[in-house]
């Protein structure tokens, strides 16, 4: 399993990027949004992977954020959602725009990606809405009453962290944003994951 890579940027298309890891060029598929993120060619990049094995295929899927990654996850569970269109409603929101898509039942807003229609739409609502909890206990709240994905500058790696020990997508993303928001931007990546661990664990 291919987890992240972290390289340089060799080249990007409309759909996807190569990523130089010590000569070896690896084709990525990425969402407009993650390809915008990743710079200009030649940098350094860090890129978190899904990787999709089929029988007569692997291919590699690249996001710029972890939390993009989970809701690829989240999307590609749904029936009709296959990769291209999950990176397609990517392309069109941010994560913490799905997030509150879903929660208040938007259908519209997760409409606007390409090749989603309406029924489409709702059934996306209907299957993700209680996966990743609208209104968490411990979570940060915006001012709609939508628990607040994290967004510090550890947010990605503590959010993988707790992950890998087994957490759900949405109870990671809530423990992690209730941390960030208790000790602040200032917080170590060691210090945030402990503390988010004891929120999750409660």
């Amino acid at each position: 399993m291919i987890a992240k890579l972290k390289g340089r940027l060799d080249s990007t298309g409309l759909d996807h990027a190569i990523i130089d890891v010590g000569g070896v060029g690896y084709l990525v598929g990425a969402s407009s949004r993650t390809l915008a993120a990743l710079g200009s060619i030649g940098e350094a990049v860090t890129i978190h992977t899904e990787m999709l094995v089929a029988a007569d295929s692997i291919r590699l899927v690249g996001f710029a954020r972890a939390e993009e990654r989970d809701w690829y996850r989240l999307l590609t569970h749904v029936q009709g959602v296959g990769s291209r269109v999950a990176l397609a409603i990517l392309s069109a929101l941010e994560p913490l725009e799905l997030h509150r898509a879903v929660a208040m039942g938007d259908k519209a807003m997760i409409a606007r990606a390409n090749g989603v229609g309406p029924k489409l739409a709702q059934r996306i609502v209907n299957e993700l809405k209680d996966k990743i909890g609208a209104t968490p206990a411990g979570g940060p709240i915006d001012a709609g009453g939508v628990a607040m994905l994290p967004t510090g500058s550890f947010a990605a790696d503590a959010l993988s962290a707790l992950q890998n020990l087994g957490f759900k997508p949405h109870e990671a993303s809530t423990a992690v944003a209730s941390a960030e928001a208790e000790m602040g931007d200032d917080a170590s990546l060691d210090a945030l994951v402990r503390l988010a661990l004891r929120k999750a664990a409660k």
